[in-house]
């Protein structure tokens, strides 16, 4: 349980420097658009800290996300609710589409988290 939690955290992490280098950000100008200190922003990316739902949706708002993405990076929403209601709605090639880029061991964890963050964007749009 210890090595799940580890790891959703940092693919969370991963997923939050991945959208703050897309948006051209320092950790220090995401910590004055969160109100955050860098060193807190700093341990979240790298995985050692599981922010608070509060602090998730400053750090979705500073980077122009929704909170229900970073919620299910974080494993605080099933995987299949990240899609705001559609993969509930539609259930079929969601689940297969998300397992499929997980089982992919030529893309890090990291590119897997930022693949099915776009992907569920797309849904939503």
């Amino acid at each position: 349980m210890t090595d799940t939690f580890n790891a959703q955290m940092e693919a969370l992490g991963a997923f939050i420097r991945s959208k703050r280098k897309l948006a051209n950000l320092s950790l220090r100008q995401l910590a004055e658009r969160t109100t955050l200190s860098n060193p807190y922003l700093s341990q979240i990316e790298r995985g050692l800290h599981q922010p608070s739902v509060r602090v998730l949706k400053l750090i979705a708002g500073a980077l122009n996300v929704s909170a229900e993405t970073l919620l299910a990076q974080a494993g605080l929403l099933d995987s299949v609710a990240s899609g705001d209601g559609f993969a509930a709605s539609h259930a079929g090639p969601v689940p297969s589409v998300e397992s499929a880029i997980r089982a992919d061991e030529r893309l890090a964890e990291e590119q897997k988290a930022a693949l099915i963050a776009v992907y569920y964007s797309m849904l939503r749009d």
